[in-house]
């Protein structure tokens, strides 16, 4: 359900801004939306699993904050990550 470290430092290097950067916005949007992905794909196997759909409803609103941050603060930078991650909006 969760990911593995190996990915994690695949999308801290794919979406930082340097070596180690996993403050930033879009790191921080790029790891919810891997995780939102892997408990999806548990939501659909394991239909009564309640505790973990709240989990997921909670990263949603998480990364929704965050991208909302992003695109008040850098327009361009929103919509470069939403078109990487292949989200809607």
């Amino acid at each position: 359900m969760s990911i593995t470290a190996e990915r994690k430092q695949e999308l801290i290097k794919e979406y930082g801004a340097k070596e180690g950067d996993t403050g930033s916005p879009e790191v921080q949007v790029a790891i919810l939306s891997e995780r939102i992905r892997n408990l999806t794909e548990h939501l659909q196997t394991h239909k009564k699993d309640v505790h973990s759909r709240r989990g997921l409803l909670m990263m949603v609103g998480q990364r929704r904050s965050l991208l909302d941050y992003v695109r008040r603060s850098h327009q361009k930078r929103y919509e470069d990550l939403i078109q990487r991650l292949g989200l809607r909006r």
